[in-house]
């Protein structure tokens, strides 16, 4: 047990993982099952161009989602452009969509790719959510959308967005990327605001390999994006508005099927490592497990901590280093708002203080089925031990890396 100084691998111990323990490594499937399904669509071939597994797994989201309509794409970011571009949003170069600043980089490039302009929110400082206060300030009359954020699959409020969104003559989005099979008290994720997008990336908890889809309740919309994701295909086989290519193939289709079938296995097993984590760090000074609101579902999918220097004796990068030498794959999430990332970065950036600060401290520790209980046990003395010791630790750091880091 990593109960000491000198059993830190900073200080030239042993790691404590001889094979790394990582943030997003992908969940496994009944490989059986995802061959069956591969070996119909090659028998079938039909690998692409709107399958039947594609159709099937649309349903099987929609299901999930509590939704009528599921349009997989290949990505989630093409989801967000693909809303972003709807004829309903109605935006116009140099028109904005209002997003949080705490959120990965797609959310807000979506936006640019469309030629619409981010217009960067703060954020709860406890949650990391978008702040709706902050939401209402920022409307102008050149503002066409919202897109709110599910943070670890926390949920937004979506009620006070859906009444601001109204009462502005504006759409109301989700990135929902990681909260597939989460709730809104028993509204499940999927059926809040005008639409949602999920992602099936390899990392997320349902993974296609790489793909996406929108969910929504409102017909119109569905059939544009349809058509949409298909060069502006309509049912008729003629084009009616500018489209893409974003179709999800039938691989990804039956990865994603193989995938959905072990969500209730994969989050009950999530739950319990996010008990375990929250009894092995109790009590760490400056070192919180983010809790999730109990009226809703959240699929438990990241296990978040927030590292604050002035209690815990050092700073998250140095807390990040002495994990990574240990073996222990821990990543920031997220290392740096996007309204101060190179693209966004301007004269008139505005400060905003909760996603600065939250960027700062959050890190986020590896769960899924390759880590155990007695996993979580290690990981979690490793850091007791850092802080118990953060003097000597940020000394060490700062000799072996040549950067002070308070």
């Amino acid at each position: 047990m990593k109960n000491g100084i000198e059993h830190l691998a900073l200080f030239g111990a042993a790691p404590a993982f001889a094979a790394g323990r990582v943030v997003g490594r992908p969940n496994p499937v009944d490989r059986e099952r995802f061959l069956s399904r591969m070996n119909q669509a090659l028998d079938r071939e039909w690998l692409s161009n709107m399958g039947p597994l594609m159709y099937e797994f649309e349903a099987r989201v929609a299901e999930l989602a509590g939704v009528r309509h599921c349009v997989s794409v290949c990505n989630a970011t093409v989801g967000l452009q693909l809303l972003i571009g709807d004829s309903a949003t109605g935006g116009r170069p140099g028109d904005e969509v209002i997003v949080p600043a705490l959120t990965f980089a797609a959310t807000a490039h979506a936006v640019s790719w469309r030629g619409l302009t981010p217009v960067f929110c703060e954020v709860d400082p406890v949650t990391g959510l978008i702040d709706p206060d902050h939401v209402e300030r920022l409307i102008t009359p050149r503002t066409r959308a919202i897109i709110g954020v599910h943070l670890w699959g926390q949920v937004c409020d979506a009620t006070r967005l859906g009444k601001i969104a109204e009462s502005n003559g504006i759409r109301l989005y989700f990135d929902a990327a990681p909260a597939v099979g989460c709730s809104s008290g028993d509204t499940p994720v999927g059926g809040l605001g005008d639409a949602e997008v999920f992602s099936f990336h390899a990392t997320k908890i349902v993974h296609s390999f790489e793909g996406g889809a929108v969910v929504t309740d409102d017909d119109a919309l569905a059939a544009r994006l349809q058509a949409a994701r298909n060069f502006g295909f309509g049912a008729d086989g003629a084009v009616h508005l500018v489209g893409t290519n974003g179709k999800l193939s039938e691989a990804s289709a039956a990865m994603g099927l193989t995938s959905l079938e072990t969500l209730d296995e994969l989050v009950a097993r999530n739950r319990a490592t996010y008990q375990e984590y929250r009894r092995a760090l109790a009590g760490i000074p400056g070192v919180r497990v983010l809790e999730f609101d109990g009226a809703n579902r959240n699929n438990h999918h990241y296990l978040m901590v927030t590292v604050t220097a002035q209690e815990s004796g050092l700073h998250r990068d140095v807390l990040l280093d002495v994990l990574r030498a240990e073996n222990v794959g821990a990543r920031p999430y997220f290392a740096q708002p996007l309204h101060l990332m190179q693209p966004y970065l301007g004269p008139d950036t505005r400060p905003l203080p909760h996603a600065e600060s939250l960027c700062g401290r959050l890190l986020a520790l590896p769960t899924g089925p390759q880590v155990d209980a007695d996993d979580v046990a290690v990981i979690s003395e490793i850091v007791r031990t850092a802080v118990r010791h953060a003097p000597a630790v940020v000394a060490r750091h700062a000799d072996a890396t040549g950067v002070a880091r308070e």
